[in-house]
């Protein structure tokens, strides 16, 4: 796990909000990066630790634990907790007592992937009464379906690649091959089959590939693109990061030379999320080619709603760019990239527990429900005949 111990003051919560929990985990393939990101912030903020398992419980852990106590699931010590709705995170039920609150004033969400980055999870909070940072329910369900996130950008005429829907009735694209197929709900890289010949062997991947039957598109594979990310904040003002170009290993069995997609060791085999991943930073870019990606990155992160740390991800041949996905929860929070000015990444936590505070996303009202038209209502088996 990185160092991030210099970031810590003697009580580092009490400058950031009263009763800061980390959350983290959850039934996603991303769960064991959420984990590293998770322990990462709570070191960094001094907050107690809610870890959400591969099964679905809540469990509240020690803040002092490493990676490896998490190895067999559920680490020796913890506490079984629920999040409730109306009451947020609370004791689990005795036999003869109530669910207590545990009184979490902000929940500082590290869950990548699955339902903790598909809106899942920050609509359980909204309904918790528990105030968190990052992506809306909207924002975190549109930047998870590749399918609609793409159709708004071409909506709003950023640059893009084709992107269609694909399933077993598909018999046209409208580009040629080759193509790539990728989980239409889904992070990071899991899941995506790139260089397919034809769209045969595409839809056959639909039935062979678990990650693919829950929805699926295809897209133009084009191996002279690489990889370009920017992170976005928006507090305390929209703020974007450094450009990097991320480092790709060269598939197994490739042709000498051949580019391939950013896959998921890429990004987390090196033990500390995308911290540790091989890239260069800042990118080498031509000044008018890293103004139009600023320019595009801050369109595309206010359309997407952003809140709290977003990652905008691109694909360039060094001078066209086209917008592929954005990640609301980004691996490590995106926290390397805050090199120009330097951002330490208390700073950058902090900076989304104010937001969390001062722009609680559950806003719910029954204005209008008033009983007029309970009043005046027939009885339902007259509705029914």
């Amino acid at each position: 796990m990185a160092d991030v111990t210099a970031d810590v003051t003697a009580d580092p919560a009490a400058d950031l909000a009263v009763d800061l929990a980390v959350v983290f985990g959850g039934p996603s393939p991303e769960h064991d990066v959420s984990v590293l990101t998770g322990l990462q912030a709570a070191r960094a903020v001094g907050a107690r630790c809610l870890y959400w398992t591969k099964t679905g419980e809540w469990y509240e852990v020690g803040p002092g634990l490493e990676a490896s106590a998490f190895v067999e699931g559920v680490p020796q010590g913890a506490t079984r907790v629920q999040l409730l709705s109306g009451s947020g995170f609370t004791s689990e039920a005795g036999r003869f007592s109530r669910p207590r609150p545990l009184g979490v004033d902000v929940a500082v969400v590290c869950c990548h992937g699955g339902p903790g980055e598909d809106g899942t999870l920050q609509a359980a909070l909204d309904l918790g009464a528990v105030r968190y940072t990052g992506p809306t329910v909207a924002g975190a369900a549109l930047g998870m379906d590749k399918l609609a996130f793409r159709d708004v950008m071409a909506g709003a005429d950023l640059p893009t690649l084709p992107r269609v829907l694909l399933d077993k009735t598909t018999d046209e694209v409208g580009f040629g091959p080759p193509y790539i197929v990728k989980p239409r709900f889904g992070g990071s890289s899991i899941g995506i089959v790139a260089n397919v010949a034809d769209l045969e062997t595409a839809r056959a991947l639909l039935d062979a590939n678990r990650h693919l039957r829950t929805g699926a598109v295809i897209e133009p594979y084009r191996a002279d693109l690489f990889d370009l990310q920017v992170a976005v904040r928006s507090w305390p003002q929209l703020t974007l990061s450094a450009v990097e170009r991320p480092l790709r290993t060269p598939r197994a069995g490739g042709a000498a030379g051949e580019p391939d997609i950013l896959g998921y060791a890429d990004k987390y085999v090196g033990g500390e999320g995308m911290a540790s991943a091989p890239r260069e930073l800042p990118a080498a870019l031509e000044s008018g080619v890293e103004q139009t990606l600023r320019g595009v990155a801050t369109s595309a992160a206010r359309l997407c709603s952003v809140r709290g740390v977003m990652r905008v991800d691109f694909l360039s041949d060094g001078r066209q760019l086209f917008v592929n996905e954005v990640n609301t929860v980004p691996g490590s929070l995106a926290r390397y990239l805050w090199i120009d000015p330097p951002l330490s990444f208390r700073t950058l936590l902090s900076g989304l527990i104010e937001e969390a505070r001062a722009r609680p996303t559950h806003h719910y009202t029954v204005e209008g429900a008033d009983g007029t038209v309970l009043k005046g209502a027939a009885s339902i088996a007259a509705k029914l005949a």
